[in-house]
C-alpha cells in the first residue's frame, strides 16, 4: 500500500506493490503505485473508488446553528437600543402611580418591534445564503480526464485517486496529483504558499521529503499558468493539502460590503438624530405642564419609532433580489456589492471572441502559394469541403497537429438526458484550434491517423508575448519536425522560406509583401487570420529558439466568428446609457474593426485604433491623454498586461471600469477592475475565480442586462429610503404643531407610531426593493461614484413628499378638533373627538403612505405609464397596512389598545383625497423634470 499523507487527512491508496513515496517514482512507476493506467481508470473502477473515498469536494463550511443565527439578530446595535428602551419603559410602568396601561402597551410594542425585525432579518439572511449557494452551483467546475481510454470532460467532484487528468494553461488544479507528463509547466501556488510568482514543475522524480515541496506534484486550489501536462490524482477532497487550509478559512467571519457599511453608518446617524429629536420633544413638552414620566415615555416612544432598525435587512433583500434577477439573465454575481457597483459603470473593456461573437470559429478561407481556397460549412460539424484541398493539405495538417483541442461528436444518447451543449458537435479546448480541426477534417485528413504517424514528443505552449505555439513530432520517414502556428505578423518575422506551389522558395521581399497583402485582405473581411509553418529540428527536445526560427511558411487560414445576434441592441443600450465601450482584443486591427462595426461599437468613419506596440511606446501621461479624448476606441494586438495598464489608466481618470476576460493571464485585470467579468462557458477557472461576475452564456448582452439591473437596484434602495423617511416628517410635524399651538395632548401616540412602522413600513419597503427597472433606466448617464445615498435630490424628495403628508395630517387633526368647538384646555385623552382626531392622523399617514409608495416607484417616469398594477406585491403590502388601520379603528380590543375611535366613510374620503393630492403633486414634479431640455429655465439641473 502507498499512503500519501496530506495536510487535510490521510488517504490510503490502492497499489499493486509496496513502494517509496509517489514523488520519488519515475513516471511509468507512478501508475503502478497508484493502481492506475496510462489509459485512465475504467468507469467501473472509478465508481468503486468514489464509493470508497467520496466526492472530490471540500466539506461545507461549518455554519452557526439556526438558533445562534436567530439570537445574533438581537445583538445588532438597533436591536440593543430598542431592547434597552423597552426595559426602561417597563421600569417606568412599574414606577408610575397610578400605573398607566398605555405605558405597558408601549413597552410591549417596542419589544414586538424587536422580535418582528429579528424574524424578518433572520429570514432574509437565511434566504440570501441559500440563494448564494444555489447560484454558485451554476458555475461550471469541470476537468479533462482519461476514462476508459478516452479523453472526457467531467465534473471535478467526480475525480478519484488514480484518475489521469489533462491540464493546460488557465486550468485550476482540481485535486492533488503527480505529474507524469509535463511540457514547460509552471503553476501559481499562491493559494497554498502565498507566493504569487509562478514556479516550474517537472515530471521527473524528486528526492523524498514533504509532499508540498515536491516539484513534480500539483495541488488542489493552485493554477496552471503555462504549459500542458498529464497527472495522476493521489488525493481528493478534504484529504488534499488545500483541504486542511480550507477548514481553517471556512470559519472566518464574512465581511460586510462597503455599501452595507455606508447604509449602517447612515442609519446610526439617523438613530442619533432620533435620540436628539426625542430629547427635544421631552424638553419642549415638560415645561408645558405634562407629567414627567408620561412625557419621558412618550419621547422615548417617538425616538424608538424613528430608529431605522429594519433598514440594513431591507438593503440585503434588495441586493439579493438583484442577484437572483441577474442570474435569470445569465449573469452570476459572486458579491452583493457588485450588484450596486454595476449601476455606476462608465467604461466597459470587452473582449471580442465569445463575448461579442458566438465563439464558434469556422475556417472559411485557406491561402497557400498565392491562391485562396474557400471552405464551406458552418460551425463545428465536419460537414463541408475545401476547394482543391491538395495544395493546402500540409497547411491544415500542420495546424491540426499543432493543436491541443479535441473535436467531440454529439452525445450518443437520444438527446433527452444529454445537456443542451452536448447535443451537437463541440470542441473540448480552444475554439480556434477546434476550427482548424474541423477544416482539416473537411480536407479529408484523419486527425487520429496523422497523430499516430507523427506522435508529439515536445511542446512549447502559446503565450501572449510570443503569440505562437509550437509542437515537435517524430514524423515517420521525415525525421523530427517542429510545427508552429500563431499570429501572422509574429510568425512571418521568423520565416526565411515559403512553400509556394509545392516547392520551397526563399521568402524575398516580393513574396513577403504578397503574404502581408493576403493577410490584410482576409482581415479586412472580418476574419481572424492564423499562419502555420514548419522546420526540421535536430532531435526530440530542441531548444525553443531552434524550433521557432528559420521556418518555412505553409500559408494562412482565415476564420469567422459571427457576432451574436443580441449584441447590437445591447451595445446600443449601453451607448444610450452613457457607457463607453472599448474593444480590447488580441486580433488584427482590421478584424477587430469589422466586428466592431457589425455590432455597433464603431459607427464613425475613423475610430482610434491602438495596437500593443503603440501602447508600449506610450508613457502613462500620453496614455491618459489618449483615453481622455472622447470617441470610438479599439485596442488590438494587445496582451493581458496591456489590458491591465488600460484599466489602471481609466481608473486614474475616475472611471468605473468593467472588464471582461477568459484567460489565466486576464486574472490581474479582472481583480483590479471595479467589475471583473469572466466567461462561464469558455473561461478558465482562474479567470472565473478572479472575477466578481460570471457570464454563464459568455454574451455581452448579459453585461448590458446586468448594468440595467444594477442601476435599478440602486434606484430601489433610494426608493425605500425616501419611502421610509418621508413619513417620519408626517409623524413629527403634528406633534410639534400641537406643542407650539398649546394643545395639551399629542396628535399621535408612540404606540400608534410603532403600529405604523409595523403595518405600513416593512412590507411595502420590501416590495419597493423588488421593483422592476424603469423603462428609461438605460437612457440616463452613469451615476457618479462619489454620489451618496442621501444626495441632495433624495433629501429634497423626502422633504417634498414628507411635507405634503405632514401638511395633510396636521390640517386634518386641527380641523377635526376645531370643528367640535371644545376649547383646547378642556380636552382629555378619553374624549371621543380627540380619539377620532388621532385616529384620523394615524389613518392619514397610513393612507398617504399607500399613495407615497406608488409615487416613489419611479424617479422621472409617470407611475401611470409603468402601470399601477405592475407591482402586485406593493399593492398587497399597502392594502395590508390599510386593513390593519381599519382594524385598529373599528375593533374594540384594538381601540382600547391604541386609544382610537371608528371613522366615518366621509373621513376616509378626506384622507384618500389627501393621498391622491400627494400622488398628483409628485406626478407634477416628474412632469417638470421630463420636459425637453430646451424648455427648462437656464441653469436648471436635470
Amino acid at each position: 500500500m502507498v499512503t500519501t499523507a496530506t495536510g487535510g487527512a490521510e488517504q490510503t491508496l490502492p497499489s499493486r506493490t509496496p513502494g517509496p513515496p509517489v514523488q520519488t517514482l519515475a513516471s511509468r512507476e507512478v501508475f503502478t503505485a497508484l493502481d492506475a493506467s496510462a489509459r485512465g481508470l475504467t468507469s467501473a473502477d472509478a465508481a468503486a473508488r468514489q464509493a470508497r473515498f467520496g466526492p472530490n469536494e471540500l466539506p461545507p463550511a461549518r455554519r452557526r446553528s439556526l438558533w445562534r443565527e436567530l439570537a445574533g439578530q438581537f445583538t445588532d446595535l438597533f436591536a440593543v437600543v430598542l431592547l434597552v428602551a423597552s426595559a426602561i419603559t417597563f421600569l417606568a410602568y412599574g414606577l408610575q402611580e397610578p400605573r398607566e396601561v398605555g405605558t405597558l402597551q408601549l413597552a410591549v410594542a417596542i419589544a414586538g418591534v424587536v422580535v418582528l425585525n429579528a424574524g424578518i432579518g433572520f429570514a432574509q439572511e437565511y434566504s440570501a445564503e441559500r440563494t448564494a449557494e444555489s447560484l454558485q452551483a451554476m458555475v461550471p467546475h469541470t476537468c479533462r480526464v482519461l476514462r476508459d481510454g478516452e479523453r472526457q470532460e467531467l465534473p471535478a467532484r467526480d475525480l478519484v485517486p488514480g484518475d489521469v487528468i489533462v491540464l493546460e494553461a488557465g486550468d485550476a488544479v482540481p485535486a492533488d496529483c503527480r505529474l507524469v507528463e509535463a511540457h514547460e509547466v509552471s503553476v501559481n501556488n499562491a493559494a497554498l504558499t502565498g507566493e504569487s510568482d509562478a514556479v516550474a514543475r517537472t515530471a521527473d522524480p524528486v528526492p523524498a521529503g514533504p509532499v508540498l515541496e515536491a516539484r513534480n506534484c500539483l495541488f488542489m486550489g493552485t493554477d496552471v499558468v503555462a504549459g500542458s501536462a498529464k497527472a495522476v490524482v493521489f488525493a481528493t477532497g478534504a484529504a488534499t493539502e488545500f483541504g486542511g487550509i480550507f477548514r481553517l478559512a471556512s470559519s472566518a467571519t464574512r465581511q460586510k460590503t462597503p455599501l452595507q457599511l455606508q447604509v449602517a453608518s447612515m442609519a446610526r446617524r439617523v438613530a442619533g438624530a432620533a435620540l436628539a429629536i426625542g430629547a427635544a420633544l421631552f424638553a419642549v413638552r415638560l415645561p408645558a405642564g405634562q407629567p414627567f414620566v408620561e412625557t419621558f415615555v412618550f419621547s422615548l416612544g417617538v425616538m424608538v419609532a424613528l430608529v431605522p432598525e429594519g433598514l440594513p435587512a431591507t438593503l440585503s433583500v434588495s441586493l439579493a433580489i438583484g442577484v437572483r434577477r441577474m442570474a435569470r439573465r445569465h449573469a452570476l454575481v459572486k458579491q452583493l456589492l457588485a450588484v450596486e457597483a454595476l449601476g455606476s459603470t462608465t467604461v466597459v473593456c470587452t473582449d471580442k471572441t465569445g463575448t461579442l461573437t458566438q465563439a464558434e470559429m469556422t475556417v472559411v478561407q485557406a491561402w497557400a502559394g498565392g491562391v485562396r481556397h474557400p471552405v464551406s460549412g458552418v460551425g463545428y460539424a465536419p460537414e463541408g469541403e475545401v476547394a482543391d484541398p491538395r495544395p493546402v493539405g500540409d497547411l491544415l495538417r500542420a495546424s491540426a497537429l499543432c493543436s491541443n483541442a479535441r473535436l467531440l461528436p454529439p452525445s450518443a444518447d437520444d438527446g433527452t438526458s444529454a445537456p443542451a451543449e452536448h447535443r451537437g458537435w463541440r470542441v473540448l479546448g480552444d475554439t480556434t484550434e477546434g476550427a482548424l480541426l474541423v477544416a482539416a477534417a473537411k480536407a479529408g485528413l484523419d486527425r487520429a491517423a496523422e497523430e499516430a504517424a507523427a506522435p508529439r514528443v515536445a511542446e512549447y505552449p502559446f503565450d501572449s508575448v510570443r503569440k505562437l505555439m509550437s509542437t515537435v513530432h517524430d514524423d515517420v520517414g521525415r525525421g523530427y519536425r517542429a510545427y508552429v502556428k500563431g499570429a501572422p505578423q509574429e510568425l512571418l518575422a521568423r520565416c526565411t522560406t515559403i512553400d509556394w506551389g509545392g516547392e520551397r522558395r526563399p521568402l524575398n521581399e516580393e513574396l513577403r509583401a504578397a503574404v502581408i497583402a493576403a493577410n490584410d485582405e482576409l482581415a479586412s473581411q472580418g476574419l481572424r487570420v492564423l499562419a502555420a509553418a514548419w522546420r526540421p529540428v535536430s532531435g526530440p527536445r530542441p531548444a525553443q529558439e531552434e524550433a521557432e526560427s528559420e521556418l518555412t511558411l505553409l500559408g494562412l487560414v482565415g476564420m469567422l466568428d459571427p457576432p451574436r445576434p443580441e449584441v447590437s441592441d445591447a451595445v446600443a443600450a449601453c451607448r444610450r446609457a452613457g457607457i463607453r465601450i472599448v474593444m480590447v482584443t488580441g486580433d488584427h486591427p482590421l478584424t477587430a474593426e469589422a466586428v466592431a462595426r457589425r455590432v455597433g461599437i464603431v459607427t464613425g468613419p475613423a475610430p482610434t485604433v491602438v495596437t500593443g506596440d503603440r501602447l508600449d511606446a506610450l508613457d502613462d501621461d500620453a496614455l491618459d491623454r489618449l483615453l481622455a479624448v472622447p470617441g470610438e476606441l479599439l485596442m488590438c494586438r494587445v496582451s493581458p498586461e496591456h489590458k491591465m495598464r488600460v484599466v489602471n489608466a481609466f481608473q486614474r481618470r475616475g472611471e468605473v471600469v468593467a472588464v471582461t476576460g477568459d484567460g489565466a493571464n486576464d486574472a490581474p485585470a479582472l481583480k483590479h477592475a471595479d467589475i471583473g467579468v469572466a466567461m462561464g462557458a469558455s473561461g478558465t477557472d482562474v479567470a472565473r475565480e478572479a472575477a466578481v461576475m460570471v457570464l454563464l452564456d459568455d454574451s455581452f448582452a448579459s453585461i448590458a442586462a446586468a448594468v440595467r439591473l444594477g442601476r435599478s437596484v440602486y434606484q430601489n434602495i433610494r426608493k425605500f429610503l425616501i419611502y421610509l423617511f418621508s413619513h417620519n416628517i408626517a409623524e413629527l410635524v403634528p406633534i410639534l404643531a400641537a406643542t407650539f399651538a398649546g394643545f395639551p395632548l399629542v396628535p399621535i401616540s408612540a404606540v400608534q407610531i410603532l403600529a405604523i412602522d409595523l403595518g405600513s413600513d416593512v412590507l411595502p419597503a420590501l416590495a419597493l426593493g423588488a421593483e422592476p427597472p424603469e423603462s428609461d433606466v438605460m437612457d440616463r448617464p452613469p451615476r457618479s461614484r462619489r454620489e451618496r445615498l442621501f444626495s441632495t435630490a433624495v433629501m429634497g424628495r423626502i422633504l417634498f413628499l414628507g411635507g405634503i403628508q405632514a401638511l395633510g395630517v396636521t390640517v386634518v387633526f386641527f380641523w377635526h378638533v376645531h370643528a367640535s368647538g371644545i376649547p383646547y384646555s378642556d380636552f382629555t385623552k378619553h374624549d371621543l373627538v380627540y380619539r377620532e382626531a388621532i385616529t384620523m392622523v394615524q389613518a392619514g399617514i397610513v393612507v398617504s403612505q399607500f399613495f407615497n409608495a406608488l409615487a416613489v416607484r419611479t424617479d422621472r417616469q409617470s407611475v401611470f405609464r409603468v402601470g399601477l398594477l405592475s407591482n402586485p406585491w406593493l399593492l398587497a403590502a399597502g392594502g395590508f397596512g390599510i386593513a390593519l388601520m381599519a382594524a385598529i379603528s373599528y375593533l374594540p380590543p384594538l381601540q382600547s389598545l391604541f386609544g382610537t375611535a371608528p371613522l366615518a366613510a366621509s373621513d376616509w374620503a378626506v384622507l384618500a383625497a389627501f393621498g391622491a393630492l400627494l400622488l398628483a403633486a409628485e406626478e407634477a414634479r416628474k412632469w417638470w423634470l421630463r420636459r425637453p431640455r430646451a424648455t427648462r429655465p437656464k441653469g436648471e439641473a436635470r
